[in-house]
Formats: C-alpha cells, sequence, structure tokens
C-alpha cells in the first residue's frame, strides 16, 4: 500500500502516527463545511446532544458554544480520535458538560430516548450498514428528536468517488440514498440542503 493510500485510509480509523497527523487536520480542514451545517440547525432545541464520529472533537466544542445550556457526549470508533476530542474540549469536560467515549455507532452504549439532536460530519461514509445505523441513532433520540448529516460529498462528485475507490469500506451516498436509509429506520420530515456552490449536502431528518 502506497504512502498516500495509507493516509488517507486514516480517515476511517485513525491509527498511529499517520492517524494522529490525520486527526489533527480534521479540525481545521473541516470546518467551514461544519460550519455551514450547523447553520441549519436554528429553530431546534437541544438539552442533551450525541455527536457521533467526533473525529478532532472540534464540532462538538462548536455544538456547545451554540448550546450553551446542553450537555454533550461524543462518541468514535479510533481511540486517537477520543484521545484528541478529550484534549480539544477539556474544559467542557471539567465542567461536566461533556463526555467523550469509544464505541460503535451500530451498536450505541446510551439508553433509548436520551438524546435531543444526534449529528453526525463527515462519517457515514464509513458506516456498517445504514440501515442498522440509523436505526440505532433513532432509538437513542426521544420523540421529535433530530438528526443532522453533513457530508462533503453529494455522492456524485469525481474528487469523493475517486477516493472511494482509493479508501477500503468508503461509500459516499447520494442525498436520495440517505433519505431511503432514514425512513427506513424511521425517522420522517426529512430535509436536503445542497450547497450552492459546493458538493456538499446537509440531510435533516426528525424521529
Amino acid at each position: 500500500m502506497g504512502l498516500f493510500k495509507k493516509f488517507v485510509s486514516q480517515t476511517r480509523k485513525p491509527e498511529g502516527f499517520l492517524g494522529k497527523v490525520m486527526v489533527g487536520g480534521m479540525n481545521s480542514g473541516h470546518a467551514k463545511m461544519a460550519d455551514w451545517g450547523m447553520s441549519h440547525l436554528g429553530g431546534i432545541a437541544a438539552a442533551d446532544i450525541v455527536e457521533l464520529g467526533c473525529g478532532g472533537g472540534r464540532n462538538a466544542g462548536e455544538l456547545l458554544k451554540k448550546y450553551p445550556n446542553a450537555k454533550l457526549s461524543a462518541l468514535d470508533y479510533s481511540e486517537l480520535s477520543v484521545e484528541k476530542t478529550k484534549e480539544t474540549n477539556k474544559d467542557k469536560i471539567a465542567a461536566g458538560r461533556c463526555t467523550v467515549l469509544q464505541g460503535n455507532v451500530a451498536a450505541l452504549p446510551f439508553e433509548k430516548d436520551s438524546f435531543d439532536l444526534a449529528t453526525a460530519f463527515e462519517t457515514v461514509y464509513f458506516w456498517p450498514g445504514l440501515e442498522k445505523c440509523f436505526t440505532e441513532v433513532s432509538r437513542v433520540l426521544r420523540p421529535g428528536g433530530a438528526f443532522m448529516i453533513c457530508n462533503e460529498s453529494d455522492g456524485t462528485d469525481e474528487t469523493s468517488l475517486k477516493f472511494e475507490k482509493i479508501i477500503d469500506g468508503m461509500k459516499c451516498y447520494t442525498a436520495e440514498q440517505l433519505a431511503t436509509a432514514l425512513k427506513t429506520a424511521g425517522f420522517s420530515e426529512i430535509k436536503v440542503d445542497h450547497h450552492p456552490s459546493k458538493p456538499w449536502i446537509t440531510v435533516l431528518a426528525k424521529k
């Protein structure tokens, strides 16, 4: 495996030195897209939030700023991402507002009806079966809760489709594919927004 493939493959589950480099760049590299995604949360109230696939932890911190009275649980499959998220949000953790866990989205370590809002930035590409994972998200959301997915790829852009061929286990979904899986998992009121000049998409669904 070439060095480039080894590096970009770290997006799936960062490990080792290359994983540390990848996680270190996630917070700045995805910031503009993540902020655009969060702009869709206007009008959505949340006291308890779960950030799925928390990466470098920047988005968890921004969500806590956006919801100053909320508590947030951040989860990632990668031990490196968990460590980085803890480092990035150590003040929020010390204040009792943030908890960071290592876990699998296909079997979330949370009780039923635990959250008002779930977010997933640049991560569903690697989830092991959308319908199964989305059903888990639905389980931990309270009735009326919202689930937001924000991706840099709309499943049709050439750049992301090239990475899909390089990175094992990566799948770039179209908005239609995401909406179908969400409906199957029991979500309703699904809204999709495409960025006006980039292949970014935000999908917002309610339980």
